[in-house]
Parts: structure tokens; C-alpha cells; sequence
């Protein structure tokens, strides 16, 4: 699986409860937050390691106040879900201030 996903087609977010309140008490990032990511030209990665049942991508990107978030999410049908998001690692932030 090397392929990115085509946002073109996604037509919303599919949240989950519980997503949504684990990644706001692990890691204080609110579902908008997320969101924002996405309309801000996010760098997809392939996560191959997580990819069991469904195909999953690594979103890094900024929110529209500049946060820097990594997020991980999958595409069911034409709903983005996000899996998982935090505030990028130091080597992540590098990375992605490269690009």
C-alpha cells in the first residue's frame, strides 16, 4: 500500500464518540481542530504498520490558529474518521517544516 488516499470524493467526517473524547483528554486536540488540518493542504503518509482491516494515513498539518497536529485516520465510504490526533514530535515538526 503506497497509494494516498483521494479527498476529492470525501463529502464529511464521520466522529466517533469515543475518539472524540480521547484525543481531546490525552492530547487537548478538539474534533474541529482536526478538521481544519484537512482544509489546510495536510502531507498524507501511508501508515502500512496499522493498516490490518482497512487502510489508515498519517495527516501532518496545521490548524487554522497554526497548531501542528499529526492525525490518523481512515476513509469509510465518502466519510473521513479520524482514528487518532496529538500535537507533532520534535522530528515530525522537522520533517514536515521542510517540506
Amino acid at each position: 500500500m503506497t497509494d494516498l488516499p483521494d479527498l476529492s470524493g470525501v463529502e464529511g467526517f464521520d466522529w466517533d464518540r469515543g475518539n472524540v473524547q480521547k484525543n481531546w483528554a490525552r492530547h487537548r486536540v478538539a474534533f474541529h481542530e482536526c478538521e481544519e488540518v484537512f482544509f489546510h493542504e495536510p502531507v498524507l503518509v501511508p501508515d502500512p504498520d496499522h493498516s490490518g482491516s482497512e487502510q489508515r494515513w498519517f495527516a501532518f498539518g496545521r490548524t487554522a490558529k497554526g497548531r501542528l497536529l499529526t492525525i490518523v485516520f481512515t476513509i469509510r465510504k465518502n466519510t473521513l474518521r479520524v482514528i487518532s490526533a496529538r500535537d507533532m514530535s520534535r522530528k515530525e515538526r522537522g520533517k514536515y517544516d521542510q517540506l
